[in-house]
């Protein structure tokens, strides 16, 4: 086998995935964030009030990562960690007043990085179907090894 780097479809999703998150970094700066609490946020944004683990869950993050990210949020007062009162080993998640202002704040980062990819949207539409293809089995083969499968 001769081995050409370009060649690799693991280097072109890596170095892709670099160049969007830095085209992120450029348009979440002004706002304070950077893109891990983005996604936390667009994920809040979608559905309020979520446990600290199903928020993880969603967003593929560990609670190594998820834990002080929250914090800093929190700290920044976008969003309220409170544990629950059954169980305290859930911890709730919730929006606060400025963490749903901030939505109104974001809404421009997903159009601008659009034009900054400069790709025609049928092709657009094409990747986002085979990458969502590709998440979706990732996540079932992640099933199977935890099933011991």
């Amino acid at each position: 086998m001769e081995w050409k780097l370009n060649d690799q479809l693991c280097f072109l999703l890596y170095a892709n995935s670099r160049n969007v998150i830095k085209l992120y970094k450029e348009l979440l700066n002004p706002l304070g964030l950077t893109y891990t609490q983005y996604i936390t946020m667009i994920a809040l944004w979608e559905e309020d009030h979520q446990m600290v683990s199903d928020l993880g869950t969603r967003l593929s993050l560990d609670s190594g990562t998820l834990t002080p990210l929250l914090k800093k949020l929190e700290q920044e007062g976008r969003i309220k960690r409170t544990r629950d009162l059954k169980d305290e080993r859930k911890v709730w998640i919730d929006l606060t007043q400025a963490g749903k202002k901030l939505s109104d704040e974001a809404k421009h980062v997903p159009f601008e990085l659009f034009k900054c990819v400069d790709l025609d949207i049928e092709d657009a539409k094409k990747l986002y179907e085979i990458l969502s293809k590709l998440h979706n089995k990732n996540n079932s083969c992640e099933k199977l090894d935890e099933q011991g499968a």
